[in-house]
């Protein structure tokens, strides 16, 4: 069916399929899954990780190969069900305090602004090679990397998301001789494809050897010369329990971070870009009312959706929608839907930046909402500040190229140019 193939996805995300799907049955089986394609049953199938659990199968429609995968895969906050879940959460979330926000807001304005300054003069950019250094540059100063080892991110988040992708699921950009002696270390064991030309699975350990390396030496490093990171906070706390971080959290949480919180926004933005070259008219609007920002960036979250789907696995009989699920089942949650649902989005299919109410589910909902998702914003209104103050109008210059993948939508190039 075309909503698992990805080759389907590199034309762009199937929305008349799953318009007809959803209108059908909100709730359908495709393959090994129940495919759940409304904004209700979506909202009911989050908030209820007692019969929908992460932790089961884990968040991914792709099985674990082995127990042994589906163990690791446990150990991650993103596949954790309370009380687990909630402990690790609470300790990162107050790690995030309003101090190390207002640096961070701080940060990605002067960040985002210079990326888009240091393309003004040239009229002409790949709008996707640009903002992706956005994304970096925030995790960098989240975590505490030092500036010249942020690439390492880019390659690792290529891996894991990009697998389905020829090109992204080898991705090597980083050389030893630009990088840090911790960096070095982890690329002596950056693992290489084998004589089928594939890459080790990057959703298990062995699949991220570099990865893990390098998260373990930045973690004690951290532990031993704390600076003024989020990180840094995170591993000074003590919870009330007496209890701190461990090591193998800091690494799994090094992993959804510099994965998750680099790949969503790095698509979220030239995904925001591309609607708006679509629709000029409503680029001419923002352009002439800044006060549209705020909504306008929520209507490209909507619209463009960066994760496509999550994976939750029914852990008693249940009925959604009035249809019998078994204990076991995979239940797949499909965001690209229930963001055009017509049953919460009036003329769905409309790109409309004044859009308001805007009750998209594009960062997730209940106890696994997305913990980025005010930097994600903070990042999406400063680069986008940034193109309308620097760049001014601005037009496709050349085809998009999209990413080859079932689970993010992503866009690897988008030529741009603007008069300069």
């Amino acid at each position: 069916m075309g909503i698992t193939d990805p080759d389907t996805y590199v034309r762009g995300v199937p929305y008349d399929e799953l318009a007809r799907l959803r209108r059908e049955t909100p709730v359908v089986r495709v393959g090994d899954f129940w495919a759940v394609l409304a904004h209700a049953d979506v909202r009911t199938v989050l908030r209820d990780p007692a019969r929908f659990s992460s932790q089961l199968g884990g968040t991914q429609i792709r099985d674990p190969a082995t127990e042994a995968d589906l163990a690791y895969v446990r150990r991650m906050m993103l596949n954790m069900d309370p009380p687990e879940h909630g402990r690790l959460r609470g300790l990162l979330t107050r790690a995030f305090t309003a101090r190390a926000i207002a640096k961070l807001t701080e940060q990605i304005e002067t960040s985002a602004r210079e990326l888009v300054a240091g393309v003004a003069d040239q009229g002409a950019c790949d709008f996707a090679k640009v903002a992706a250094d956005l994304p970096l540059r925030t995790l960098a100063a989240v975590f505490g990397v030092p500036e010249q080892d942020r690439r390492l991110m880019y390659d690792w988040s290529n891996r894991v998301i990009g697998y389905q992708d020829a090109e992204y699921a080898v991705s090597a950009t980083v050389s030893p001789d630009e990088v840090t002696g911790l960096a070095r270390a982890a690329l002596a064991v950056r693992p290489s494809p084998g004589p089928d030309g594939r890459m080790p699975d990057p959703r298990t350990r062995a699949g991220m050897p570099d990865l893990y390396a390098y998260a373990n030496a930045l973690g004690e490093y951290k532990r031993e010369h704390p600076g003024d990171d989020v990180m840094s906070t995170l591993m000074r706390h003590v919870g009330d329990d007496g209890g701190r971080v461990s090591l193998a959290e800091f690494e799994n949480l090094f992993w959804l971070f510099s994965v998750a919180g680099n790949e969503t926004l790095r698509n979220g933005l030239p995904g925001g870009m591309l609607a708006l070259l679509s629709h000029p008219a409503q680029y001419r609007r923002l352009l002439a009312d800044r006060s549209l920002l705020p909504s306008a960036v929520e209507e490209m979250l909507r619209w463009w959706t960066p994760v496509m789907n999550f994976r939750r696995t029914a852990t008693s009989g249940v009925s959604l929608s009035g249809v019998d699920i078994q204990a076991g089942d995979k239940v797949v949650v499909w965001f690209s839907a229930a963001n055009r649902d017509p049953a919460v989005f009036a003329d769905p299919d409309t790109f409309d930046i004044a859009r308001t109410p805007n009750d998209h589910l594009t960062f997730g909902h209940g106890p696994h909402f997305c913990l980025g998702a005010q930097l994600a914003r903070v990042q999406l209104r400063a680069m986008f500040t940034a193109v309308l103050d620097l760049l001014g109008e601005v037009s496709l210059a050349g085809e998009p190229v999209r990413l080859r993948s079932t689970f993010q939508n992503g866009l690897k190039s988008l030529p741009i140019r603007w008069a300069r």
